[in-house]
């Protein structure tokens, strides 16, 4: 599998997603600079990670959805490239309009920064089919603005076409309808805001993320 992960001024779990790919795939990641107006030819995954890019100025990813290497990814999506966004990854796919809704201020005004429990809505994806559906599996967050906001349409019609990957166990951030991940409609793009790369060996205090890197290196091969 040939990977590259996007690098923001700000990012701070680039390392961590690169680190996670590697360890599943055998393979050592791309960095891409966010300027490079280019992609790597013959990638078959491009990880978006975590982290504070551009400081969250505005709003969290809206200046880093118009770095140029953005546009890149768009185009390799479109083309279905596997995009994997994290967090303010998650954030920057949906201020890039890769993914619908947009992630607010969390309801308690407060970062969270703790284990949560998610419940696996959609396995039939690549980035889910090493899971059980209706699965409770555990998994870090790191975020102030990591509430998932979108009309009711639209929340309905991802409901209707299973493109809920993910919901919390729990009340985290307020996010709508529990949401903590959602793919598009082609499949072969997850955003989601827990941090599976934070979750793939017992060191971590768990494994539950590292399935996630395993189905995605099972389809794409």
């Amino acid at each position: 599998m040939k990977s590259a992960v996007i690098v923001f001024p700000g990012s701070n779990c680039d390392r961590d997603l690169a680190v996670a790919l590697k360890e599943v795939s055998g393979r050592e990641p791309i960095m891409v600079w966010h300027q490079e107006a280019e992609l790597p030819e013959g990638l078959d995954l491009i990880g978006v990670p975590g982290g504070f890019s551009y400081g969250d100025y505005l709003r969290s990813g809206a200046m880093a959805a118009r770095s140029p290497v953005m546009r890149a990814v768009k185009d390799a999506a479109d083309r279905g490239v596997s995009v994997l966004g994290i967090c303010n990854g998650f954030q920057i796919l949906t201020e890039a309009g890769l993914l619908p809704g947009a992630l607010m201020r969390n309801s308690t005004i407060s970062f969270v920064c703790r284990d949560v429990k998610l419940k696996v809505e959609n396995s039939q994806s690549a980035f889910t089919s090493r899971y059980e559906a209706q699965e409770e599996i555990r998994v870090p967050v790191a975020h102030h603005d990591g509430n998932y906001t979108a009309d009711a349409a639209t929340l309905d019609r991802l409901e209707g076409e299973g493109r809920i990957a993910f919901r919390y166990a729990g009340e985290v951030n307020g996010s709508a309808r529990d949401i903590a991940g959602i793919i598009n409609d082609k499949g072969n793009v997850l955003g989601m805001m827990p941090h599976p790369e934070r979750m793939i060996e017992p060191a971590h205090g768990g494994t539950d993320g590292r399935r996630l890197f395993e189905g995605l290196l099972e389809a794409i091969g």
